[in-house]
């Protein structure tokens, strides 16, 4: 079979990988309030879906990680591609709020490798002078499948429902599985894989941030942020287009749009923090900029809703976007700097599971707060609250480095 180099096609894999798994919950999340009325359930009962999801994702990343580094890439993301396609098709049969409740589940565990495998295939595959650009760009494989989750589900679920949208969806992964057999097979490992991630010499800058690989304190203070602002992120994510359409009376086709210009952002925040990290920034010193970015956002969401003035929410959602969805390719860019391939799987799970455990918080908080009297108002502000303590902890992070 011909040798190929890294390319296009490793790069879409890659980004499919850490993509298709959340692609169902950003469907159900764009089309919240079809879904709502239609299984009979309440904001709470919603935001269990994600919860589920999230919580899942959390024990697949913390438990698996180790596992994941005995196996095979191509294994890996089989399993991944394989469990999104099921999801999907569970979501599209009329089997009620439980069946969904299982199909957020499954969703949520194939979400679980992405990060460990992907990091490990950049490693071992693609050359360190490219590494960091990759990461901005696969790690938007998030923001991407927000986006075309948020513009394609509310539309089609007005020709077809929203079951038969998620069946539809199916096509995604299936379409990622194959490329990733073609793509896997022909792009051949680096001559000495079992290295640290920056394998030239760093600069000076990038060396000042750079952990010992045994350094287990930082990483778990890497999974603590994740986890902060995790749980701000899917707060405002699941729940985004139903405060546009109950707060600012917004369409249900517009509400989902607020989610999707959270993605286009998110997707350029991602690739544009990965190039600063490139040119050897310290992580904390950004993480500490983006936590401050976050609290602004939550001014201009509480803003909108006080005035019902469109604008405010649009700069909210850009705000949201370019902060706290960037956090991510901050965090897996710092352990590239610092953990060697073999065990790259388990070191981001630790991180991811992070991330997760506070993905799997945020909705659950936010759909207790907007059923009760305080509603949207009282759930901004703990997002806020969230926000507010990922500046803390960067700023504990900063001091330390110094």
């Amino acid at each position: 079979m011909r040798r190929a180099t890294p390319g296009p096609g490793l790069l879409t894999v890659l980004l499919g990988a850490v993509g298709v798994g959340p692609l169902l919950l950003y469907g159900l999340s764009a089309t919240s309030e079809e879904i709502i009325t239609d299984l009979g359930i309440n904001e709470a009962q919603f935001g269990l879906l994600a919860t589920t999801c999230f919580a899942c994702a959390a024990l697949g990343n913390a438990t698996l990680g180790r596992l994941a580094d005995r196996h095979s890439d191509l294994g890996l993301m089989t399993a991944v591609f394989l469990m999104s396609t099921l999801a999907l098709v569970l979501a599209g049969v009329p089997g009620g709020y439980l069946v969904l409740i299982i199909a957020a589940g499954l969703s949520g565990f194939a979400q679980s490798f992405p990060n460990g495998v992907t990091n490990r295939v950049l490693l071992e595959r693609v050359p360190a002078q490219k590494r960091i650009g990759w990461v901005g760009i696969k790690q938007s494989g998030v923001q991407v499948s927000q986006l075309v989750a948020s513009l394609t589900f509310p539309l089609l679920a007005l020709l077809i429902g929203w079951r038969g949208t998620a069946l539809l969806a199916t096509l995604i992964p299936l379409g990622l599985l194959v490329l990733t057999w073609r793509t896997l097979r022909t792009v051949p490992l680096l001559h000495d894989t079992r290295v640290t991630g920056e394998e030239t010499n760093p600069s000076p800058a990038a060396a000042a941030t750079t952990l010992r690989p045994g350094h287990s304190a930082a990483v778990w203070a890497l999974a603590a942020f994740g986890c902060l602002n995790g749980i701000g992120v899917q707060a405002t994510n699941v729940y985004l287009p139903l405060f546009a359409v109950r707060e600012l009376d917004f369409s249900l086709v517009l509400g989902g749009a607020t989610a999707a210009v959270a993605g286009v952002v998110g997707v350029t925040a991602r690739v544009g923090w990965a190039r600063v990290m490139a040119r050897g920034t310290s992580g904390p010193v950004l993480l500490l900029a983006l936590a401050l970015t976050a609290l602004a956002g939550v001014v201009a969401f509480l803003s909108a809703q006080a005035t019902g003035w469109a604008p405010l929410l649009w700069t909210a959602v850009v705000l949201h976007g370019a902060s706290a969805l960037g956090v991510s390719v901050v965090l897996m860019s710092v352990l590239l700097r610092s953990i060697p391939s073999a065990s790259m799987a388990s070191s981001s799970g630790v991180v991811t599971a992070g991330m997760f455990t506070g993905f799997a918080i945020g909705p659950l908080m936010m759909g207790i707060i907007v059923s009760s009297p305080g509603g949207f108002t009282m759930g901004w502000i703990a997002v806020g609250l969230v926000y507010l303590m990922c500046t803390v902890l960067a700023t504990v992070l900063i001091r330390r480095r110094r």
